[in-house]
């Protein structure tokens, strides 16, 4: 039997699979198995993997479920004592596996290891940091208020414990990972392994990312949330929906910033700052609300070259670490 079984869900990931493959099969700890789940895909995805000629690689085909249900698929194959996801467009260092693995054996009263997020481009290129924050222990508190594992290629975790509380919620895609981290908090410990090692793909030029979705999503998640938590974190609901709508703003403005998506961006923010207003000392907030003003006035050609030529001006990246966690 393996130690760990990485599980890999992918529809039409053609482009980026083979390096996301490398960077699985290319870890340092080696007693692996690679489960890639391919759900429903239309394009060369599945030719792309059958190139790949290590014994390690299982493939599994389906009809499309969405990301959730492939990755419990996967779980339902999994040999390992322990689980990893990764999405197929994002990289590991070699060294993830092990380093999570051996925080495990250390902590072994801890059932969940992560590590830190950077964010890389098309190009395989760095891009911008991701969440390093240095929780370890009962996370589960800070895991309610804010989502700081920041994807669901970064964890390794007992597969004992994921599969006591369940598993993923498919219905709750794209926020299924916060809310699996919850669960998880709320009945084991986490441990961090404190070094950038979990490579989240950022799409540059993309304006994909669905906003209703994630917010319809979200406010599930929230509501599960504080249906199942103790009286004495019910207080944290409306800081935990400050900066869930706090990370939407941002996201509806991230990178190329669209009119209708501009507009949400107000609502968003309206919303961040109802529910926590200690938002409004923060200097990022009038940068926010004037990168979204020019976004609803300008065309798109002179939007891009005034954020450009005024990259500091219009620079939002401080609205994702004001997090107030105590």
């Amino acid at each position: 039997m393996v130690q760990i079984s990485v599980i890999l869900p992918v529809y039409n990931g053609a482009s980026t699979i083979t390096d996301t493959i490398d960077s699985v099969l290319g870890q340092t700890f080696q007693d692996v198995e690679l489960i890639v789940i391919d759900d429903g895909s239309t394009d060369d995805t599945v030719s792309v993997l059958e190139t790949c000629n290590d014994e390690r690689l299982q493939i599994h085909q389906f009809e499309n479920a969405g990301q959730g249900e492939s990755r419990n698929r996967g779980a339902a194959l999994a040999q390992g004592e322990y689980l990893s996801f990764i999405d197929a467009d994002d990289l590991w260092t070699p060294e993830k596996l092990e380093s999570q693995w051996q925080a495990l054996q250390t902590h072994p009263q801890a059932a969940v290891a992560y590590s830190w997020t950077d964010h890389i481009d098309e190009h395989n290129q760095f891009f911008r940091s991701g969440p390093h924050l240095p929780f370890s222990g009962d996370v589960y508190k800070k895991l309610i208020i804010s989502d700081f594992v920041g994807s669901g290629s970064n964890v390794l975790i007992r597969k004992f414990a994921f599969e006591e509380v369940g598993g993923f919620a498919p219905h709750l895609t794209p926020a299924e990972d916060w809310d699996l981290w919850v669960r998880l908090a709320a009945n084991y410990e986490f441990v961090v392994v404190p070094q950038v090692q979990i490579l989240y793909r950022t799409v540059t030029t993309s304006s994909s990312f669905n906003l209703a979705k994630m917010e319809a999503s979200s406010l599930q998640v929230m509501e599960r949330i504080f249906a199942q938590a103790p009286p004495d974190l019910q207080d944290l609901a409306q800081r935990c929906r400050g900066h869930r709508y706090k990370y939407l703003t941002y996201k509806a403005l991230d990178l190329t910033p669209q009119r209708q998506r501009a507009r949400a961006a107000f609502r968003f923010l309206a919303l961040a700052l109802w529910y926590d207003p200690s938002l409004w000392r923060r200097r990022v907030i009038w940068k926010v609300v004037l990168r979204a003003t020019v976004a609803v006035l300008l065309p798109q050609a002179g939007l891009m070259s005034l954020l450009t030529r005024q990259r500091k001006l219009f620079d939002i990246e401080a609205l994702l670490f004001h997090i107030r966690f105590d």
